[in-house]
């Protein structure tokens, strides 16, 4: 009895020992990962993520991150953003650069019961398509099956200590286990940005002895996270997931810094700053403030008929032509100007990065009598701006603003078709901050007005049930931009987008151009037999033909987490006109009718009407305003499920 008591006190010291949560122990490779054929709790799902882990910790006046990555793959064909990795590392001057070492990338498979692996030893470098500053490696694994488990390991070094990446926490598969550790000495401080409603489940911060020497440490870990859905109309879905990012705020330095370039010669220096504060970094930057004050290299750049423009609104709109004409965007996105460069170069070889050329637009503007002022903000693709967390690193754009009549109009030259208050979309992204040489201030970015889409059909029906006639697919304003410019990067490949995807009959004279008024029109020829049903001697056809979608893009069935964003208002129009052969009338002609929600954001008109031998069916979709929050997503949903039920009446065509 006495040692069986033993054993059961033995036990309950034990547990918590053993039962303590381990940060950073890499779980060994489980063979009944390699045997599942599925995810336990949803088969559906295609992967799993069953380990990773970042831990930053700074040694010897350098930041290291170690990363590890553990992926179950279920259904290959389904996991594609799993089978090739791209680690982004930044490019400093003076030999200042983050270096990838240590990388290992390996497939684990179960082979009769026995684990094979296959290691890649290649990948490839590169620099960034979106800045030249940052180095790609890329790399993609080998010999994946459904089944296969995925690992990569590696290191990057970093003399750059203040500049700590945001790290997201869920993604769009289940996650069994995440880690994320950062270790720094106590003579530094950082404050942590944490954003997103995940909670981790084991929590350490605290003061300890490691690496030799007093440090503070911020180490959370999380267990079974359900996936965060990839969600339809979502710019950037990273800004709603949960995210850890960690960003220098002081330095208490009491001896001479050494490597440490970021602090002054000892003492107590504080890096806590304002928008304010970074308006004057600005203003105080080569690239930036710099470039602002060579008035003289744009003197006499204008020509005088421009200069002599006497109304604000049209010199200005005179300005950005004068631009877009002569200077052409090399597809980098800066606040400033890029290393090494300048207004001078842009100038000279009349190709520059987003910012070289908005900082033109200013200065052009500034030289003709224009008091034009710089926004700053950060683009969709690098997230929303941090309010609370002011920094230089979120900013990568520039735009320009005039306040004309009391109103405020922003320009963007980086575009041959941008126009006032209509700028590129990747810069709508919600707001900026005005930085005068006096103040900062916010200030609202989110297209103005609608975008019209005009899908315009004249058919003919034959008395063999065939359709033949033309067809044009005309956008305005924003969307006219979109595809103009999508159009300009892959003529083929948009018209071919057409044939494969959009539309599946035989249609001839496919032509794509940019109209005299910025508008962007597609149109072609057809001559289908698919449109019409012969029933009973009766010809039985949707009247909208091939402008009929059996389903809408608000078809989300789980509950929608992120805001609904769609770049611009819009107004879609449908108008199909049929005309029957001689001797045939419409039977069964729908109804016109209209639905809205009750504060008129979403409105449908379905228009009727019938002139002899014609029907003319007419569709009006208005969505008044480029964002709504989550909330909203049943009104969505509700209205287009009407819609498409709407749609989906069919007339009759029979002999008199």
């Amino acid at each position: 009895m006495k040692i069986k008591i033993l054993q059961i006190l033995l036990t309950c010291a034990i547990l918590p020992i053993f039962g303590q949560y381990k940060f950073l122990d890499i779980p060994k490779l489980d063979n009944n990962d390699l045997k599942a054929a599925s995810y336990a709790k949803n088969p559906s799902e295609a992967a799993e993520i069953l380990y990773k882990s970042y831990h930053y910790y700074i040694t010897d006046g350098q930041l290291n991150l170690d990363v590890v990555s553990r992926v179950k793959i279920y259904k290959k064909d389904q996991a594609e953003k799993f089978l090739n990795q791209e680690i982004y590392t930044y490019d400093g001057k003076n030999n200042k650069s983050e270096k990838v070492t240590s990388l290992k990338v390996v497939t684990y498979n179960l082979v009769n019961d026995k684990v094979e692996t296959t290691t890649v030893e290649k990948n490839s470098k590169y620099k960034s398509k979106d800045s030249k500053n940052y180095t790609v490696t890329k790399f993609a694994f080998e010999n994946v099956k459904d089944g296969s488990v995925l690992e990569y390991k590696y290191s990057v070094l970093s003399p750059f200590v203040w500049s700590v990446d945001r790290i997201t926490v869920e993604d769009n598969v289940p996650t069994r286990r995440f880690d994320y550790v950062l270790d720094f000495p106590k003579y530094l401080g950082f404050n942590i940005d944490y954003k997103g409603s995940l909670t981790p489940k084991n929590r350490d911060v605290a003061d300890k002895n490691i690496y030799g020497g007093e440090y503070y440490t911020y180490r959370f870990g999380y267990e079974n996270i359900p996936p965060y859905r990839d969600e339809k109309y979502v710019h950037n879905l990273d800004n709603y997931r949960t995210s850890i990012r960690a960003e220098l705020n002081s330095t208490n330095i009491t001896r001479t810094p050494g490597a440490y370039d970021y602090a002054d010669l000892g003492g107590f220096k504080s890096y806590a700053v304002s928008w304010t504060d970074i308006r004057k970094q600005l203003y105080e930057s080569e690239y930036f403030g710099d470039q602002l004050k060579k008035k003289s290299l744009v003197k006499e750049l204008l020509p005088a008929d421009i200069k002599n423009i006497t109304s604000a609104e049209e010199k200005a709109a005179a300005i950005l032509k004068f631009v877009q004409k002569n200077y052409t965007w090399n597809n980098y996105y800066t606040v400033g100007a890029e290393e090494g460069k300048g207004i001078r170069n842009l100038l000279e070889t009349k190709v520059g990065s987003s910012g070289e050329i908005n900082i033109l637009l200013i200065m052009l503007m500034r030289s003709a009598g224009l008091d034009a002022q710089p926004v700053v903000l950060s683009t969709i693709g690098r997230g929303h701006l941090m309010d609370y967390s002011p920094s230089l690193n979120q900013l990568n754009y520039v735009l320009a603003l005039l306040d004309i009549g009391g109103k405020a109009v922003i320009y963007d030259a980086t575009s041959k078709m941008t126009l006032p208050n209509l700028i590129r979309p990747a810069a709508l992204n919600y707001s900026g901050y005005l930085m005068t040489e006096k103040e900062a201030k916010k200030v609202n970015i989110f297209c103005p007005g609608k975008s019209t889409t005009y899908l315009t059909v004249d058919a003919r029906l034959n008395p063999d049930g065939t359709m033949e006639g033309s067809f044009s697919d005309k956008d305005t304003m924003l969307y006219a931009m979109m595809n103009n410019e999508k159009y300009d990067e892959d003529k083929a490949a948009y018209q071919k987008e057409y044939y494969k995807d959009r539309y599946t009959f035989p249609f001839t004279n496919i032509k794509t151009e940019l109209l005299d008024n910025n508008d962007f029109q597609t149109s072609f020829e057809f001559d289908s037999d698919s449109f019409v049903d012969g029933i009973g001697g009766k010809l039985v056809f949707n009247p909208l033909l091939f402008l009929y979608n059996k389903s809408h893009q608000f078809d989300q069935s789980d509950e929608r987490r992120s805001p609904i964003e769609l770049y611009t208002g819009y107004d879609k129009i449908k108008k199909v006109t049929v005309t029957l052969p001689d001797g045939y009338t419409f039977e069964n002609i729908p109804k016109s009718k209209k639905f809205r929600t009750e504060d008129n954001a979403i409105q449908y008109i379905y228009k009727v009407t019938q002139e002899g031998n014609k029907l003319t069916l007419e569709t009006t979709t208005t969505v008044e305003d480029p964002v709504y929050p989550k909330d909203y997503y049943p009104a969505f949903k509700q209205i287009f499920d009407n819609i498409t039920k709407m749609e989906g009446q069919v007339v009759t065509a029979v002999k008199k």
